[in-house]
């Protein structure tokens, strides 16, 4: 096995931890409980669950899917978060080795993860994820610069700092993109006459913009209002739901198209030009 495949075996286990611990999140910040104390427990009969019941995925496949005390069905989200977690962790690794960037897709795949299922379960995208990272994209905006594009037009000097121009991508993916999705739900809102756009959803474009910038952040735009329309209406159609009154996650599909795009595009871009090369 070569240094790169162990990293990205250990990033792949590390994933399912930290997996684990974004199931905590999708849980308890909807319902304002501190993710800290008390210890994980069974939502049904509320029993403490031991060590050896909360291993990522080995646990959930020895219980049957079962709780051990009270036999209630663990849902399919919990293993299916830290599988989630775990290839993206790996596949972030496997591209970029332990660089910084490695850690940036990391996070952002942690965050993009906890917000896609806290929106399909609970309609809430918490702040905690999409204010708080918002900062870090802009951190990182520093430490990782991104290929500068449209903030070329606002600096004339060639030789500009890219560090600079990477946090000016980032703030133009911020203001652009959740502008323009702000404007959306407030025209929608006086036509319509009702909130067709959660705020949460303006916060976590505001995320996505940070980490990716103006061009990542309007092709997960694209990309995920074309699945929202898509997938939105097939599901409506399906179960009878009105159209008119029905709400759609669309955090849920922002962040399944910014997985696509970043981690699962970029990265195996990435991986594949240096095995080219």
């Amino acid at each position: 096995m070569t240094e790169t495949q162990l990293f990205t075996v250990f990033a792949f286990l590390f994933g399912l931890l930290i997996g684990s611990f974004l199931n905590v999140c999708i849980f308890r910040l909807p319902r304002d409980m501190s993710v800290v104390a008390p210890r994980s427990l069974c939502p049904q009969c509320e029993k403490t669950i031991s060590w050896y019941d909360n291993i990522p995925l080995l646990s959930f496949v020895l219980l049957r899917g079962k709780c051990r005390n009270c036999s209630a069905a663990i849902p399919w989200r919990y293993p299916l978060v830290e599988l989630l977690t775990g290839i993206a962790f790996g596949v972030s690794v496997g591209a970029f080795g332990l660089e910084l960037i490695a850690l940036k897709y990391c996070l952002l795949s942690a965050i993009c993860i906890t917000l896609i299922f806290s929106d399909l379960e609970e309609r809430i995208l918490p702040d905690e994820f999409t204010k708080g990272g918002t900062v870090i994209g802009l951190v990182l905006a520093w430490f990782v610069p991104m290929p500068a594009g449209i903030s070329h037009f606002f600096v004339r000097n060639p030789a500009a700092d890219p560090r600079m121009l990477s946090v000016m991508e980032a703030v133009l993916g911020i203001v652009i993109c959740a502008g323009s999705l702000w404007l959306v739900g407030f025209l929608y809102s006086k036509v319509r006459d009702r909130e067709g756009l959660g705020f949460g959803d303006v916060k976590m474009i505001a995320m996505i913009g940070a980490f990716l910038g103006l061009q990542g952040a309007l092709l997960t735009l694209i990309i995920s209002s074309v699945m929202g329309s898509l997938i939105g209406l097939l599901f409506i159609f399906s179960t009878g739901k009105n159209a008119s009154t029905y709400e759609l996650p669309f955090g849920t599909f922002l962040g399944a198209a910014c997985l696509a795009v970043a981690v699962f595009g970029e990265t195996v871009l990435h991986f594949y030009s240096s095995m080219g090369a």
